[in-house]
């Protein structure tokens, strides 16, 4: 009709489709299996809701993990365990990784918030609330065998049910317990109520996350690929090591924004151009002088717009440099509290509008090779350590097959993850170290140049230093030499090799 040749149409569509695809018989984008996920997390909130037998109702039962609003990069799927992995331990009937086999698939924990009722029964001590939650997830394990005959494990913080292949994480949360932590009694024996870390932690993960989660999950459904969008997002943030500065709450809700505030656009209807938006925003947005307003359920009127705005400029110094209202929040911004730094952000901006204009360039230049995934490829060259995993001890995104049922594995268990946590606590004060989650194979170390100044001697402060000393003063610096060697100690069976790139070191 149009006598339009061939050869002038050109189709860019699902080419980004491949970086969040898993399965390797047939390959899935990864909406099948959250819808798997929640499917089988309605099913046992149902059943936890019927449960008779508890000393207190229940209230509610919320989700409060990215894989049930349809955000998880890779969401879980359902394990046959594979037990050649694995030794029994015989006091707790648990399953241990073996030493000399590849590390086990890793398992995700799906969180659930059980609340419960209200009642002059639960104590006012911080230390007798927890022992009531831990007996409530003793109780509640014994129900969920005796009537499901589900496979359970409690613990103090929490209940492991494994169902459908998969392992929910039931939290019993009591609404007073924040309030409880906030409150203490001074020497003169006066109640003083002060905000506290512990109290504002507890109240992220039994309050605000499952709200998000809520939410979120209704957004999926009225944009079906809000989701997808997500996975794309969060894959390129841990791709390019941005993982810890903009965390998957934050994510999420970056992308959110786009959803709820498309204009001039309309909102975005595939992945492919939903994830082009999210790195413009990124690339673009003045993060310095504006707030990201993300109208959550529309419940914010045109007089909060101008009221968020004016509290933002009166307060700007004292918040954080990305800073995101919703109308649960909006003073402070908790959830970037904590990240990114001005440093990082100045540094995701700029990662954000090379990957844009990259792939741009690819998707509409017909003689560009199509390579979507090199903005999934993180410039490494910044970095002055490189620490090499070896991929075989690496469980995320690994699948077994086998046997089912029986004794529950390790949960949660990631030896890169716990690497990690182990460098930052013994280097946090000379190194930053940036890592994929989604199974990067390599930890970037970055030298803080600050921590290299030397600094006078003192016992105390001789952690990872060596002594120089220059007449009668003598001073310490980090002894590099020996904190790549600790690296290597420390992840023995883990690491391949530590590369040090001298010529990167800022001393």
């Amino acid at each position: 009709m149009y006598n339009i040749p061939e050869s002038a149409i050109r189709y860019v569509g699902a080419l980004l489709d491949d970086v969040i695809k898993t399965g390797s018989e047939v390959p899935s984008t990864g909406e099948e299996e959250s819808l798997l996920v929640v499917q089988s997390y309605d099913d046992l909130s149902r059943k936890l809701w019927r449960l008779e037998g508890l000393p207190l109702s229940i209230t509610a039962v919320q989700g409060a993990h990215p894989a049930l609003r349809y955000t998880q990069v890779f969401p879980p799927v359902p394990l046959k365990m594979d037990y050649s992995f694995f030794d029994k331990e015989k006091t707790s009937r648990s399953l241990v990784p073996k030493e000399g086999k590849p590390c086990p698939a890793y398992i995700t924990p799906i969180t659930v918030i059980c609340h419960m009722e209200g009642s002059g029964k639960w104590p006012h001590d911080r230390l007798a609330i927890r022992h009531i939650r831990t007996a409530f997830h003793i109780r509640m394990g014994e129900l969920l065998k005796k009537h499901h005959n589900y496979t359970c494990k409690p613990c103090p913080t929490h209940l492991d049910v494994w169902k459908d292949g998969l392992v929910f994480r039931i939290q019993v949360a009591y609404h007073r317990e924040p309030q409880v932590l906030r409150e203490s009694v001074n020497a003169e024996g006066l109640l003083v109520v002060r905000d506290n870390e512990e109290a504002q932690a507890l109240e992220m993960a039994t309050n605000h996350k499952p709200i998000l989660t809520s939410t979120l999950h209704g957004l999926q459904q009225e944009h079906p690929c809000f989701g997808a969008v997500c996975r794309l997002a969060k894959r390129w943030l841990g791709a390019q090591l941005f993982s810890e500065d903009i965390t998957e709450d934050t994510a999420d809700l970056l992308v959110a924004s786009l959803f709820l505030q498309p204009a001039p656009f309309t909102p975005p209807g595939s992945p492919q151009v939903g994830f082009l938006r999210f790195l413009h925003l990124l690339a673009s947005f003045d993060w310095r002088n504006n707030p990201l307003i993300v109208n959550l359920n529309n419940q914010l009127a045109v007089s909060d717009y101008t009221e968020i705005k004016n509290d933002f400029m009166a307060s700007r110094e004292s918040l954080p440099v990305m800073f995101i209202a919703t109308p649960k929040e909006t003073k402070q911004s908790m959830w970037t509290k904590k990240g990114p730094t001005v440093q990082m952000l100045q540094r995701v901006v700029m990662v954000a509008a090379e990957s844009l204009k990259l792939l741009e360039h690819q998707l509409m230049d017909s003689n560009q090779t199509q390579d979507v995934r090199v903005v999934m490829r993180p410039p490494l060259d910044a970095y002055d350590v490189l620490i090499q995993l070896n991929p075989k001890q690496q469980g995320r995104h690994r699948r077994q097959c086998g046997q089912t049922g029986g004794a529950l594995p390790v949960v949660d268990y990631n030896p890169v993850t716990l690497y990690l946590a182990e460098l930052r606590e013994a280097f946090g004060d000379l190194a930053l170290f940036f890592c994929d989650p989604h199974g990067g194979t390599v930890i970037a170390v970055l030298w803080k140049p600050k921590a290299f100044m030397p600094t006078p001697f003192k016992t105390s402060q001789l952690s990872a230093r060596s002594v120089e000393v220059t007449g009668d003063e003598a001073k310490t610096i980090p002894n590099v030499e020996a904190i790549l060697e600790d690296f290597c100690v420390m992840g023995k069976g883990l690491i391949k090799s530590v590369e040090a790139r001298t010529e990167k070191w800022s001393f």
